[in-house]
């Protein structure tokens, strides 16, 4: 299956739009990593344990975009998306998103 941030292949044409589909994932943050970003942002730098959480939850929402794009028979998914979601009382969860539109290819003669 071919994903894609753009609406179109190179090399294919799109001869059937399946529907939107999404995959999504929420995790939480613990406090250690938490503490850690807390004093990243006194000293200033990148915080390694939110990033490491984030790619996470990101390939967490592609894994399922895959899941879902092949449950319908896709040959690619195009137009993908990512929308990244602060959640619960104390914004100590975050919620990912990957949407895009399943599709049916052909390769171009």
């Amino acid at each position: 299956m071919i994903f894609t941030t753009t609406n179109t292949v190179d090399g294919y044409e799109i001869t059937d739009y399946i529907r939107i589909i999404a995959g999504e994932t929420v995790i939480g943050i613990n406090m250690l990593k938490d503490f850690g970003a807390s004093l990243r942002n006194i000293t200033g730098g990148r915080s390694a344990g939110y990033e490491s959480e984030a790619i996470k939850a990101r390939e967490a929402a592609l894994d399922e975009l895959w899941r879902r794009g092949q449950e319908l028979g896709a040959d690619g998914v195009v137009g993908i998306a990512f929308d990244y979601s602060p959640m619960g009382t104390s914004n100590d969860t975050l919620m990912v998103t990957a949407t895009g539109t399943a599709v049916k290819l052909r390769a171009r003669d």
